[in-house]
């Protein structure tokens, strides 16, 4: 039996049938993603789209569909109806985000295709995509929480004096498991207690704070671990493995899941759980909102109003504020917690988040 979380194999554009054929929808894949490579767009980016559009072209050759000229607006309809009504391994349907990732590199190459005049117009022009489910995130350490993993790791072993400043480094600065990865040791100004985040998402670069205590344990990290760790030239990678090499993703997010897992604390997560955690902290603590975007590296406010959990505190102070059965007593002359309330930006945020709970904010994973 398939085990749970299994993926679904997704065929390479070079494994088609028509791949041979310069017409085929293959081999005019090929070129579009050749086309997103000279734009700059990022590897993954294009390596993604590429699994995507292997995947529809597969499902088009099983139906003798060769030719991006043969493929029509209810063709397109039917592949979505087709990926609504497809189980993963484990018997599980696609979440309408998965369904979504897969729809939307399909606009961008039948786009790409019209431009380069190798279609009349194009059939998913007026494709309309799932609408997305915007959910909060499942799990988020109190502060308590947060401090019993963080004082997990065995100091005084050089694997523990590795992982506890890691561990540090996700908390203090909410930074992304890709970028953790990357970090170099000259990203790292512990003068000014800041991290420069090299080509982030999108391909941006950020300065973020680091607090004192995560450059406390970076530091004995880089003068008393790290060079014991060098296995051969340094490359200037910040976080090594016990062999001396760069984090894997999936290394990574298993180091941060054990933790979060000997702590016991009846929750799940890795690397982003620590993301959710810092931005939900620093909301409750009085961080204005658009602090936290440009900490998180959010191109658009929105994205960390939904991607930040909301303030249960606040949201207490603004209940017992403005319902008149939310205490046993209750002065008429001034309303409990009236000058305390009054905040716009946490009333926004608290609306926000409300709003998009009722109507998946990423995808599963980092």
């Amino acid at each position: 039996m398939p085990k749970r979380g299994s993926k679904i194999a997704k065929p390479k554009l070079t494994q088609l049938a028509g791949h041979g054929d310069r017409a085929s929808m293959a081999t005019c894949a090929a070129h579009y993603l050749e086309w997103l490579l000279v734009k700059n767009f990022s590897p993954r980016t294009v390596e993604n789209r590429e699994s995507y559009l292997a995947f529809f072209i597969a499902w088009c050759e099983q139906r003798s569909l060769l030719y991006p000229q043969e493929v029509t607006k209810p063709i397109l309809e039917r592949y979505q109806r087709h990926l609504f009504h497809m189980r993963r391994p484990d018997g599980r349907p696609l979440s309408f985000r998965a369904q979504h990732s897969r729809l939307v590199p399909l606009r961008g190459y039948f786009k790409w295709l019209t431009r380069q005049n190798v279609l009349l117009y194009n059939p998913a022009s007026e494709l309309e995509l799932p609408k997305l489910e915007h959910r909060l995130p499942r799990h988020v350490l109190t502060l308590s929480e947060a401090e019993t993993v963080m004082n997990l790791p065995d100091v005084r072993e050089v694997m523990g004096v590795r992982d506890r400043a890691l561990l540090e480094t996700f908390y203090s600065t909410g930074m992304r498991r890709s970028e953790l990865m990357n970090l170099a040791v000259f990203d790292l100004d512990t003068e000014r207690g800041t991290i420069l985040i090299r080509q982030g998402k999108g391909k941006k670069d950020r300065m973020v704070p680091v607090g004192e205590r995560a450059v406390a344990w970076i530091d004995k990290y880089l003068y008393e671990v790290r060079p014991h760790l060098l296995a051969g030239p340094d490359e200037g990678v910040l976080f090594l493995t016990s062999t001396g090499e760069s984090f894997t993703p999936n290394r990574l997010t298993q180091l941060v899941r054990n933790y979060v897992k000997a702590a016991e604390l009846g929750k799940s997560g890795s690397c982003h759980l620590f993301r959710h955690t810092a931005a939900t902290l620093m909301l409750e603590g009085g961080a204005d909102i658009r602090y936290i975007q440009a900490m998180l590296g959010h191109a658009e406010l929105s994205t960390t109003q939904i991607y930040t959990q909301v303030s249960i505190r606040k949201l207490q102070q603004v209940h017992r504020a403005t319902h008149p059965g939310a205490t046993l007593a209750r002065s008429s002359a001034q309303p409990a917690g009236k000058d305390e309330v009054r905040d716009p930006e946490a009333e926004r945020v608290v609306l926000f988040t409300l709003l998009a709970a009722e109507s998946e904010s990423e995808d599963e994973g980092d």
